[in-house]
């Protein structure tokens, strides 16, 4: 597409989130050529302009001021001028105001036109080691309060893989919070400076990670990576596990060892199965054979 910008368009443009060679040949073209450029942080963005020499204005679209900047820049779509949008780091829309402009500019008939970029739930979940095939953003919990623990709550029974955003003063407390209501043995992931030189991965569970806190100072930016909860163990009858333990021990097994292997697979506790185990009268090869 090498006519674009087109006029009266809205391109959501993709910028790096720590790396500056991630930025894409077609991102830096649009930025380039587009007749204004809103940014989340004018600053910011002005620093990754003059470094790819762009040369095209800007003006401010973030949280404190996105319901008032949002009519001015449908007039300038409407008066034909082609606009970036860009927020301080990866894709536009992605926990930032980025949506509330796009969704009004769809109501108004105007052209919307993703250019994709990096973003770090995906750079996070393609390194963490988790599964990544079914996962969820969540963005940033809220804060606290009753909504805060509302969503930990949801979050309870969640099977999918779940991907978070958190600032490092708050990590610690966002952690216990995880703890206590996924449990302390919950796998996570610590994303931490992605793309950046000091880029960092911790695996370990809840508990170790509120341990790590507390022995190291949180510094950075953090994704973090939960594992969903497990799917639950199957319930069997009594005649169920007496044959399944049969079955095991007819293997060379000891009564114990059953007991303990089908302990892992079943939601039933290992005593419970020795129990069973112990009552097994093991057929002999003279009554096999009769």
């Amino acid at each position: 597409m090498t006519s674009e910008p087109q006029p009266g368009t809205l391109y959501i443009v993709g910028t790096p989130i720590g790396n500056l060679e991630d930025i894409t040949y077609r991102a830096v073209r649009i930025l380039q050529n587009v007749d204004l450029i809103a940014a989340e942080d004018t600053r910011h963005t002005g620093r990754l302009l003059q470094h790819f020499q762009v040369k095209a204005p800007q003006i401010s679209y973030h949280d404190h001021n996105h319901s008032s900047r949002t009519p001015e820049i449908l007039e300038h779509l409407a008066s034909k001028k082609a606009i970036a949008l860009v927020t301080d780091a990866g894709m536009p829309g992605i926990s930032d105001p980025g949506y509330e402009l796009v969704k009004a500019c769809v109501d108004a008939g105007i052209a919307v036109v993703p250019i994709p970029g990096v973003s770090a739930v995906t750079t996070a979940i393609s390194a963490c080691g988790l599964p990544s095939d079914r996962f969820i953003f969540e963005g940033f919990l809220p804060v606290k309060g009753q909504e805060r623990k509302n969503r930990l709550e949801s979050l309870q029974t969640e099977a999918r893989t779940i991907v978070l955003y958190e600032s490092p003063h708050r990590l610690q407390q966002t952690l216990k919070d995880l703890a206590a209501a996924l449990g302390i043995e919950r796998q996570i992931v610590l994303a931490r400076e992605l793309t950046k030189l000091h880029e960092e991965f911790w695996r370990g569970t809840l508990q170790e990670a509120i341990a790590r806190c507390k022995q190291r100072e949180p510094q950075g930016e953090y994704t973090l990576v939960v594992a969903g909860t497990p799917p639950a163990l199957p319930y069997l009858s009594e005649v169920e596990l007496n044959a399944e333990l049969l079955k095991i021990m007819q293997g060379g097994v000891s009564r114990s060892q059953a007991s303990r292997q089908l302990a892992k697979v079943t939601a039933h506790s290992r005593s419970e199965l020795y129990k069973l185990a112990l009552a097994i009268v093991m057929p002999t090869a003279e009554t096999e054979n009769s």
